[in-house]
C-alpha cells in the first residue's frame, strides 16, 4: 500500500511499467469495493498506465452502491502501484494484470466513502500514538456443485482435515493457494473445514491495509478456480441449515517500533496491558460493530449457538466459545495476538477492520478493562446464567444489529457522516427486501396448519 503523494510512488511506477513491457502486458484491471465489499473493476489499457497513475480513470460512481447519487456520480479510480499483480491464469500470450485502486473525486481529493480510505484513516490515527494494526485473517468458504432443482449442493462429504490427494475439490484449493501465492499472499494454512464441502485457507498476518487487500484478491481467487471448474464458490456465512457456517476469524496484533506491544513477559499469559485494553474495546462496542462484521441477513443464521460461532460477548484464553480468545502463542513475542471470531468473509475487510480497530483504539483511549475471562463453555450456558454473569449477547438478526449500529457515536466517527449513513441505508434496503419474502420454512410449516 502506497498513497498517492508517497514521495517513493514513483519508484514502485517505474517498475510496474517496467515489469509491463517486458512481459507485454495488453490490459489491467482497475479494482475497488462498494460499501458492501462486492469487487468492482474495468479494465484499460496497460500502454496508458502512466495517464491513469497521474490522473487516475473516470468511472460512473452512481452506479456502484454507498458511492453517491446521479447528481455527484463522477469518480475518479487511481491505481495503487503497490498492488500490480499478473493474473496467473492468463495465459503468456494474452497477459492480463490487476491494480487496486483508491477512488477520488475529479478535483483529485480522497472520496470519503471509499472503504479503503476510511480504512486508511482510521489506521492513521493509529499511527499517529505510534502503532501499527496488523490482521490475520481466515477465511472459510464452501465449494458446491450446480444443482437445477436447488440453487446449490454440495461438492463432497468430507470434514475437518480430511485429505484426498486425488479429489477434485483438494486440486482446487491447492490450485487457489497457488494462485494466491503468486499474487503476493502469503498463505500460512490450507485445509478441509468442519461442515461438507467448506474449507479454509489462512493469510499470514500484514498491516491492516494490505491485510485487507489480500482479503478481496483471494475471493476473486477462489470463485476464478471454482468457476472455471463449473463449480460455486461462495462466502455466504450458511448457505445450508444444520452444519456449521462460514466465519472469518481475524488474529491481531498491534506493533510499535518494530515490537508486538500485545507481548508481556511478565503477564502469566504474556498478554500485556494495552492488549487488554485493546479487546475491553472491542467487546465494549461489540454490538455497536456487529452490523459492520455481520453485514448481510443471512450472517444472523450462522450467529447461534451449536456450530463454533460466537454468540456471547465474552473473552477468555483458548477458549474457542467466547467472541474473543487469546490463543496459545508459546511465549513467542511476536506471535502475540488474540482472535475475533464474530466477522463473516461475505462483509467488506476494509470496513471491518477499521471497525475492529477503532473499537480497539477506543479501549485504549478510554483506559479500559475487560472483565474477568470466561473459562466455560459458552455454548452450555443458559439466559439466567448468563445474566447473572453480566455476559451480553450479539445481535440476534441484521436489524437489531443495524439498530445498534444507527446510535453509535464510535461509527459516525470512523465512516464520516455521510458514508456512515450510506452503509446503513444500504443495509436498510437489503434488509427490507429479505424480510418480505416468502421462504420455504414459512410454507413447509404453516401452509397446512394456518
Amino acid at each position: 500500500m502506497i498513497d498517492k503523494n508517497d514521495p517513493n510512488r514513483k519508484k514502485y511506477i517505474d517498475k510496474v511499467i517496467e515489469q509491463i513491457q517486458e512481459k507485454n502486458v495488453n490490459f489491467i484491471r482497475l479494482q475497488f469495493t462498494d460499501i458492501h465489499g462486492l469487487l468492482k473493476a474495468f479494465a484499460i489499457r496497460a500502454k496508458n498506465i502512466e495517464h491513469y497513475f497521474e490522473e487516475g480513470a473516470y468511472f460512473d460512481g452512481s452506479s456502484v452502491t454507498g458511492f453517491g447519487n446521479v447528481e455527484e456520480s463522477d469518480m475518479v479510480a487511481i491505481p495503487d502501484p503497490t498492488t500490480y499483480n499478473l493474473l496467473p491464469w492468463r495465459s503468456e500470450k494474452y497477459l492480463s494484470a490487476r491494480m487496486i485502486c483508491d477512488v477520488y473525486t475529479p478535483d483529485l481529493k480522497p472520496f470519503e466513502g471509499d472503504p479503503r480510505y476510511i480504512l486508511k484513516r482510521t489506521a492513521e490515527k493509529a499511527k499517529k500514538l505510534g502503532y501499527t494494526y496488523c490482521c490475520g485473517p481466515e477465511m472459510e468458504f464452501f465449494l458446491l456443485e450446480h444443482d437445477l432443482n436447488l440453487v446449490a449442493r454440495h461438492s463432497d462429504l468430507r470434514g475437518y482435515f480430511d485429505f484426498d490427494p486425488s479429489e477434485k475439490n483438494e486440486l482446487m484449493r491447492r490450485q487457489m493457494s497457488e494462485y494466491a501465492m503468486q499474487m503476493g499472499i502469503e498463505v500460512e494454512t490450507v485445509h478441509h473445514e468442519v461442515a461438507t464441502s467448506q474449507h479454509e485457507i489462512d493469510i499470514r498476518y500484514d498491516e491492516c491495509i494490505n491485510a485487507a487487500d489480500k482479503v478481496i484478491t483471494l475471493k476473486m481467487i477462489v470463485k476464478f478456480v471454482a468457476g472455471m471448474n463449473n463449480m460455486i464458490g461462495t462466502f455466504m456465512p450458511k448457505p445450508f441449515y444444520g452444519i456449521n457456517g462460514s466465519g472469518m476469524h481475524v488474529h491481531q496484533s498491534l506493533w510499535k517500533d518494530g515490537q508486538n506491544v500485545f507481548y508481556d513477559a511478565d503477564d502469566p499469559e504474556h498478554c500485556s496491558k494495552i492488549m487488554k485494553k485493546f479487546i475491553a474495546g472491542q467487546l465494549k462496542y461489540a454490538r455497536e460493530i456487529c452490523a459492520v462484521l455481520s453485514s448481510w441477513p443471512n450472517s444472523y443464521k450462522r450467529l447461534v449457538v451449536g456450530y463454533e460461532a460466537p454468540v456471547y460477548i465474552a473473552w477468555d484464553y483458548k477458549n474457542r466459545s467466547a467472541l474473543i480468545r487469546v490463543p496459545n502463542f508459546g511465549n513467542i513475542p511476536r506471535s502475540a495476538r488474540f482472535e475475533i471470531r464474530s466477522p463473516d468473509p461475505a462483509g467488506n475487510p476494509y470496513l471491518q477492520f477499521a471497525v475492529l480497530l477503532a473499537a480497539g483504539l477506543k479501549g485504549l483511549e478510554e483506559n479500559l478493562e475487560p472483565a474477568e475471562p470466561t473459562k466455560e463453555n459458552l455454548y452450555d450456558m443458559d439466559v439466567v446464567q448468563m445474566k447473572k454473569r453480566g455476559i451480553n449477547s450479539l445481535p440476534a438478526s441484521l436489524i437489531e444489529a443495524l439498530e445498534c449500529y444507527e446510535k453509535s457515536e464510535l461509527m459516525k466517527e470512523t465512516f464520516g457522516l455521510k458514508p456512515f449513513k450510506n452503509f446503513f441505508y444500504a443495509k436498510l434496503a437489503e434488509w427490507d427486501e429479505y424480510r418480505q419474502v416468502v421462504h420455504p420454512w414459512e410454507l413447509q410449516r404453516y401452509i397446512n396448519k394456518l
